[in-house]
């Protein structure tokens, strides 16, 4: 049995749907809410912006390697949710489910992502690392994305 997990969080952010979606309709804001020791690039854009079938590829490091991820907009309904998937990276599966809900005067925007370890069984020894690192990454974005959204 290939194993998957599964990562979820939940953020409040006092601002409207629409705004909160736009903020994650710019592709170029992920470099902005990404922790700069992964040092994160996006190296090719989607001409015309994200919509579905886009494809977005990056540069980044894990645990000091570096390697190429590009990812596949699966769902793209603004302002209620997103999925982008990978389809080259790190992982044998990471399947992100973003959406975005009005909650009282503000937006709950919620965060589900199905990932596996490459090379199952012997890539299980790494979960642990790797469920610490993706938390990390998560609380890091929170925090990126509070600022920068609350700021304007």
């Amino acid at each position: 049995m290939k194993r998957e997990h599964v990562f979820q969080t939940t953020t409040y952010i006092p601002l409207p749907r629409e705004e909160v979606f736009e903020f994650f309709a710019a592709a170029e804001n992920l470099e902005l809410i990404t922790p700069p020791e992964l040092k994160f690039s996006i190296t090719k854009l989607p001409e015309g912006g994200i919509h579905e079938g886009a494809l977005i590829e990056y540069k980044l490091q894990l645990f000091g390697v570096p390697f190429g991820w590009r990812t596949y907009i699966a769902v793209w309904d603004p302002p209620h949710r997103f999925v982008d998937q990978q389809i080259e990276g790190p992982y044998r599966v990471w399947h992100h489910t973003h959406t975005f809900a009005d909650e009282g005067e503000g937006t709950r925007m919620d965060d589900r992502v199905r990932w596996a370890l490459p090379v199952w069984p012997f890539g299980e020894v790494a979960r642990p690392l790797v469920a610490a690192q993706v938390r990390r990454i998560f609380a890091y974005r929170e925090r990126a994305i509070r600022e920068i959204l609350l700021a304007k």
